[in-house]
């Protein structure tokens, strides 16, 4: 079995709550070869349009430390 084919077992495995991750190492892998910091850079400009281009109204919504700790019933 080939390393592509082992890669294309192991995805079928993730959850759909977590192909975000993969999806995104992936997209950072796929950067042709250049030079290192140019390709970070394209990278981080992609996922920042990403970003900004996401529709979900609640995408910036935030709660204080406190209440998310008390609400996953961590002590502060």
């Amino acid at each position: 079995m080939s390393t592509r084919d082992i890669a294309k077992n192991l995805i079928d495995q993730i959850p759909d709550s977590k192909m975000f991750y993969v999806i995104a190492y992936l997209q950072g892998a796929a950067i042709p070869d250049e030079s290192e910091e140019k390709a970070d850079d394209a990278y981080c400009e992609r996922l920042l349009k990403e970003y900004q281009d996401d529709p979900d109204p609640h995408k910036t919504d935030a709660i204080p430390l406190e209440q998310l700790a008390q609400e996953l019933g961590i002590a502060l």
